[in-house]
Formats: structure tokens, C-alpha cells, sequence
């Protein structure tokens, strides 16, 4: 029995993979075209959500999203979630209709068609290099100032340790919301590590939630008592992730 259920969550990995590499074949033109140009990022992210639609649901996961507070069209934000799955991309994408960019890990790029793109449109951070960190924070600076949002896992990672809840952060995103004054807006994911872990044969279809907490204005905060406001957002996630269990 256990090899059986081996085998079928085997295949089901590998359709995640193709349901990733598919719409990328299929859009490649229209991809390259809106990932030639900044000015085009609106474009591409619609296009962006359009394909993590069809992964969560082609996967067979049912996505819910509650909201404690709406976003406001126009507005740019600094989003930040608890990381604990690939899917939490794809999660982020369909729970939030305001463009942003991601600030992710320089490894993605490794994979085939999806890195390509990540890496034109994506700020990327080798967390091994100082220099990459500084120039993280100038590209975010950047993004921000032209009124696009910014997604940052403030984990830095996802833990090997799998029955850690929720790792510390790191200063980054609220760094940048305090230098910006940008509402920094947490997300919970409650269900992407049981659904679709890093462990190869692990996860299933079914119901995926996530939570838009309300938001925490940075306006009083300074770079000096910004570990504060860091702890604040953090207690905010943690606590919602221990009210709710599992599905």
C-alpha cells in the first residue's frame, strides 16, 4: 500500500511540474514581451496570476482567502507571510491583486522556464553575499518609489526543521517599510506545508486557506527600534497560525 501511495504522489509531483512548465510554453511570446520592460510588470503579473490559478487548481487544491483588511488599488504595500512551500508563490499571487515583486532566493533560477522568468522579473538575494543583501535593498528602494508593491518571505527560508511553526525574521521588509513609510501587510498560509511540503513524497489535494491580517503602520517606527515593529508582525502571524489548525 505504502508503495502504491508512493507512486501516485510521485506522478502527482511531476504534474506540478508541468502544470508550472505548460503556460510558460504556451505564453512564452507574450512573457518575453512584458518581462522586456518595467513599464510592462502590470501586464506580466496579471499574467502571472492567471498561471498560479492554474497550478493550485490543476493540483486539485481548493484556495480560500479571508480578509481582515482590503487593499486599496493604487496603494503599494509591503507584504510578508510565513514560507513553508513552493506553493506559497502561488498563493500569494492569487490572494493579492495589487502588482508586486517578489524578493526571492537566487536558487529558483535553476529551474528550467520558470527561473528564466523569475529571474527577469523578480529582485533576487544570494544571502551569502553582503553585496547581493545591499543591492536587494537598492533594487526594493527602487520598486517602491515607482509605486509597485514588494513581497518579501521574512523567514528568509524555509526551515529543515518542519515542526518549527514559524521561524524569526529577518530585518529586511521592515527596514524598507520604515525607510518608505509602506504598510507592511501579513499573510498566513495555513495548509501549504501539509498540502505541498518540500518533502518529495509528502502532500494532497484539498482545501489551502490564507489570511489577510490586518495591517501595521510603520509611521512612528525608526531604523533604530525597527526590531519592534519586526516582533509586532511576527506575534500577529504566529498567533493566527496556533488559533487555526490543519486541515
Amino acid at each position: 500500500m505504502r508503495i502504491l501511495k508512493n507512486a501516485v504522489t510521485l506522478l502527482w509531483r511531476i504534474w506540478f511540474y508541468v502544470l508550472m512548465g505548460i503556460p510558460i510554453i504556451v505564453l512564452f511570446p507574450l512573457l518575453l514581451l512584458f518581462t522586456s520592460k518595467e513599464k510592462f510588470y502590470t501586464q506580466f503579473f496579471v499574467v502571472a496570476r492567471f498561471w498560479a490559478r492554474i497550478i493550485i487548481y490543476g493540483m486539485g487544491f481548493r484556495p480560500s482567502v479571508e480578509r481582515a483588511e482590503r487593499l486599496q488599488k493604487g496603494h503599494s504595500y509591503m507584504f510578508v507571510a510565513n514560507h513553508t512551500s513552493m506553493m506559497d508563490i502561488m498563493m500569494m499571487l492569487h490572494a493579492v491583486k495589487n502588482p508586486f515583486v517578489f524578493v526571492g532566493k537566487k536558487e529558483l533560477t535553476k529551474i528550467p522556464l520558470f527561473g528564466f522568468f523569475y529571474k527577469r522579473t523578480c529582485i533576487l538575494v544570494d544571502r551569502k553575499s553582503m553585496h547581493s543583501r545591499k543591492e536587494v535593498f537598492n533594487q526594493a528602494q527602487r520598486r517602491l518609489s515607482q509605486g509597485v508593491s514588494i513581497c518579501i518571505f521574512p523567514e528568509g527560508g524555509v526551515s529543515d526543521d518542519e515542526n518549527l511553526l514559524l521561524d524569526s525574521f529577518k530585518d529586511g521588509a521592515f527596514r524598507l517599510a520604515i525607510e518608505h513609510q509602506t504598510p507592511i501587510v501579513p499573510l498566513v498560509f495555513y495548509d501549504n506545508k501539509k498540502r505541498f511540503s518540500y518533502r518529495f513524497f509528502s502532500g494532497s489535494p484539498g482545501k489551502m486557506r490564507a489570511k489577510i491580517l490586518p495591517f501595521f503602520s510603520p509611521q512612528g517606527y525608526t531604523q533604530e527600534n525597527k526590531a519592534k515593529l519586526k516582533q509586532e508582525v511576527r506575534e500577529a502571524i504566529l498567533t493566527e497560525l496556533e488559533a487555526k489548525p490543519i486541515l
